[in-house]
């Protein structure tokens, strides 16, 4: 009888580990007991980085929308094992490497043979639409469109977005948004720790960025550490909520360096562009706005929706 419980066990851990989708369980201390393999390949932590520890340590640092740290007050599957409830939400997890990654999770109570709650479940799944954007980047490979270091768009990458999008404005009247995003304090942290570090901190911005807008929208490197995203499609009153988020959704990205976390803020330039300009007038509004934004104490966001 043993054996065959043991195999059912080894049976149960290998289909949870055949899943698409992230899963992990915790018991009543809401210490981490399984982290399956696509747990690891959505967050980049693997088994035993998270496994015995508490998923209250802010390992994983989930987040909503406004950046409220949902693991300290808020958590769902805390609340899930509290009252039995199954929930669904939208968050974000802290990545290894640093980004923001959006995931759709769904909790449910775990139970024994009297009905009683003896932990919890979390299945997850990335929610970036990451596959097109694989293919997006594959392509982009092939094109000579990207930037090895970042893993996003280069300039040109951006700049014939932009040509497009211009196009498309001209001739249907498809109104779209320019934001030009600069890491703040940048040349401190090469100053500090050097310019691996630096690298790195440039890939986790980029990848919260484009992380973190819909699949048809671009992020690009537009030199140094400035980005430009091309929001396709824009209401004018979509502009200001959509630059608000991706700068909420850097500021608590991470990298653990030396042993204390760093952490960067951008500050934003916005604007929408205009039927009679050409889109480097476009560019260079959203740059006179980012400067704005730094003359204004950085770590914010200067929008202007003409």
């Amino acid at each position: 009888m043993a054996g065959r419980n043991a195999i059912s066990a080894a049976i149960q851990r290998d289909i949870l580990d055949q899943l698409h989708d992230g899963v992990y369980v915790v018991d009543p201390e809401r210490v981490i007991r399984f982290w399956n393999r696509a747990a690891e390949r959505i967050s980049g932590f693997a088994a035993e980085d998270v496994v015995g520890t508490r998923c209250s340590d802010n390992v994983l640092m989930h987040i909503d929308e406004q950046a409220n740290r949902l693991c300290q007050d808020g958590c769902p599957l805390h609340a899930t094992m509290a009252d039995g409830d199954p929930r669904e939400a939208e968050v974000y997890l802290h990545h290894k490497r640093g980004h923001r990654v959006p995931l759709h999770i769904r909790t449910s109570p775990l139970r024994d043979e009297r009905g009683e709650i003896i932990g919890g479940i979390e299945v997850f799944n990335d929610n970036s639409a990451r596959s097109a954007m694989r293919r997006e980047i594959e392509q982009l490979k092939r094109l000579a469109l990207y930037d090895p270091l970042t893993e996003v768009g280069n300039r040109r990458y951006a700049e014939m977005a932009l040509t497009s999008r211009s196009e498309e404005l001209r001739r249907y009247g498809w109104t779209y948004g320019v934001l030009l995003a600069d890491i703040d304090h940048f040349k401190s942290v090469n100053d500090r720790f050097g310019h691996d570090v630096g690298d790195r901190v440039l890939r986790m911005a980029a990848q919260s960025l484009v992380s973190n807008v819909r699949v048809f929208d671009i992020v690009g490197r537009w030199g140094g550490e400035e980005f430009l995203v091309v929001l396709e499609k824009l209401s004018e009153d979509e502009l200001p909520e959509r630059a608000e988020r991706l700068r909420r959704l850097v500021e608590p990205s991470s990298l653990r360096v030396e042993g204390e976390r760093l952490s960067v803020t951008i500050s934003i330039g916005a604007t929408t562009a205009r039927p009679v300009e050409e889109a480097r007038q476009t560019v260079k509004r959203a740059d006179d706005l980012l400067y704005r934004s730094k003359s204004a104490g950085r770590n914010r966001v200067t929008c202007e929706c003409p």
